[in-house]
């Protein structure tokens, strides 16, 4: 058990590695050489770990699509009112925190992969499947309490998925900080009109 633990440690200090030096390099340009050089470590220890980097790439992608999921958190905790907590989650996914996740570059980087390998495109589609169902029961929890005003739940996540994966594609492009603030509020008071509900802000 003790030796498991130890691995899953060392892996994710590799990944976090891999994505720092991905992030400043790009991930084509990244080896597993350029990751042993930063930790000052022989290349060897990495394969150890992780045999070709193809498998680090995927481990890549698994822990950058997992930070995704973090933004339920306050949706998942059942001593939240339902209400509360769908707003807080509309209110991050329509901000800097969602859009801060991880870096732009390297997101697209990773998905365009998604094109050219199979299990990467599943490990996308899982994710997009999770993120709108997580938001489909929270807003099915609001809608069961008459908290909101909708028929389908599942149907007004995948609007509301829609506008943001359009948004944040349309504003990564943005280097004007008001003008990006101005945008994705404009887009989040759509989300929250869609629901029925009132943002906090």
């Amino acid at each position: 058990m003790g030796r498991k633990s130890l691995k899953e440690t060392r892996q994710l200090e590799i990944i976090k590695i891999f994505y720092k030096v991905a992030k400043k390099e790009g991930l084509e340009n990244t080896s597993i050489a350029k990751i042993a050089k930063v930790m000052d470590i022989n290349p060897s220890l990495i394969i150890h770990y992780f045999q070709t980097k193809e498998e680090l790439t995927y481990a890549l992608i698994d822990y950058l699509l997992d930070k995704y999921l973090l933004i339920y958190k306050v949706g998942n905790d059942i001593n939240v009112p339902p209400q509360i907590a769908l707003t807080a989650v509309l209110e991050d996914l329509f901000s800097r925190k969602w859009n801060n996740l991880f870096d732009d570059g390297l997101f697209y980087s990773c998905y365009a992969l998604a094109f050219r390998d199979k299990k990467v495109k599943v490990m996308y589609s899982n994710l997009t499947d999770k993120l709108r169902l997580s938001l489909a029961e929270l807003i099915e929890r609001c809608k069961v309490l008459n908290l909101v005003e909708v028929d389908d739940p599942q149907r007004a996540a995948d609007l509301i998925f829609a506008l943001i994966d359009g948004a944040y594609f349309y504003l990564s492009m943005s280097t004007d900080n008001k003008a990006f603030n101005k945008k994705i509020t404009s887009y989040k008071t759509q989300a929250f009109h869609l629901l029925g509900l009132r943002s906090m802000t």
